[in-house]
């Protein structure tokens, strides 16, 4: 398919620079997969699309600070360096910026201490260079002097509340340096709900990288090489997500990153999921279909982006495209701290 098919016009002030004042505050539309038809309601209204024997797949992964503001060495150019991962005690994947003159053997400081200076190693990969660290505990310094990494369609700088409100309240695995957002609405209050209603609630990790926001640069979506991400899917969330289609239940990824896990764990010969960990590539775009996952709570997504692609395999591209102009003519909040999206097979409600 072509790049142009995934396009929407998207008016710049639906772009959300805050989260509602309250998680559960987002606005719902959920989306019939089988007929596209749309019906908007409040993300609080969420148990009443879930059946007894359905289960819900989160992704744990935690964000960490990960962007540091610092200087060059010994000159004092500014420097700004976001830590993608870590590859041994200590060393980490980065971009910085700017970049142009970094060589091996330069040496940035992010504080005063003798421990949170770094040096270049090297470069590999389009923009990404290694770093090595005066400390392997790198967590503990970004703890000290690292800023939450907001999206670049966020525009203002982040706040204290960025701190908690762009992490899901189960994040539990640190290493994501974006949130997995679709799951930023949830509550403990409403996740327990959700169990009230006999769905089972299982989770992975996909530690989300700045791929995430890489543009499609060809019009031939088929030539897109899609960015890498860790991930694991636990054997015990296995067992919950087989036994739950095994019973008739329908399997609903929170976010596109579980999406990701599942179907990168998906054994066709044995129509089960897997339980495994390693690093996925995987590139979900029409004409193709999810076959671990039945529905799919998400965030709106950027026009012409992979992950705009992978909600399309969850409808016709016509009529997802269709539920995002309504969503625009509703004035729905688009992107991280935005409203939200549910994509089921014929969903059936209470009454609002």
């Amino acid at each position: 398919m072509k790049l142009s098919a995934f396009d929407y016009e998207l008016p710049p002030e639906l772009i959300a620079q805050h989260p509602a004042a309250e998680r559960p505050d987002s606005r719902l539309l959920v989306f019939d997969r089988d007929s596209g038809g749309c019906e908007l309601r409040t993300f609080r209204d969420l148990p009443a699309f879930v059946r007894p024997g359905d289960c819900l797949v989160l992704n744990d992964t935690r964000v960490i600070p990960a962007r540091l503001l610092g200087r060059r060495l010994p000159g004092g150019g500014r420097v700004e360096a976001l830590l993608i991962e870590e590859t041994a005690p200590g060393e980490w994947d980065s971009l910085l910026r700017p970049g142009a003159r970094m060589r091996p053997g330069s040496r940035l400081r992010f504080g005063d201490g003798a421990d949170e200076q770094a040096e270049v190693l090297g470069r590999h990969g389009e923009g990404v260079f290694r770093l090595r660290f005066a400390t392997p505990r790198v967590l503990e310094l970004l703890d000290r002097r690292g800023r939450v990494p907001l999206p670049p369609y966020i525009t203002r700088d982040p706040s204290a509340d960025d701190a908690e409100r762009y992490q899901t309240v189960y994040a539990s695995v640190p290493g994501a340096v974006a949130a997995p957002t679709a799951g930023l609405h949830f509550t403990p209050e409403m996740l327990n709900a959700v169990r009230r209603r006999g769905v089972g609630v299982a989770a992975v990790t996909l530690h989300v990288g700045p791929g995430t926001f890489q543009p499609v640069k060809t019009e031939d979506i088929e030539r897109h090489r899609m960015h890498e991400e860790r991930f694991e899917l636990p054997a015990a969330t296995a067992r919950a997500v087989n036994a739950a289609r095994c019973a008739g239940g329908r399997v609903i990824a929170v976010g596109t990153t579980a999406v990701r896990v599942l179907e990168s764990c998906w054994d066709a010969a044995s129509g089960q999921v897997v339980g495994r960990s390693g690093r996925t590539r995987l590139f979900l775009h029409p004409p193709q279909r999810p076959c671990a996952v039945d529905g799919l709570l998400t965030n709106f997504h950027l026009p012409r982006s992979t992950l705009l692609m992978l909600v399309c395999t969850f409808g016709s591209v016509e009529s997802v495209l269709a539920a995002y102009r309504l969503a625009v003519r509703e004035r729905l909040r688009f992107f991280s701290y935005g409203d939200c999206m549910l994509l089921l097979p014929g969903p059936a409600a209470a009454p609002p």
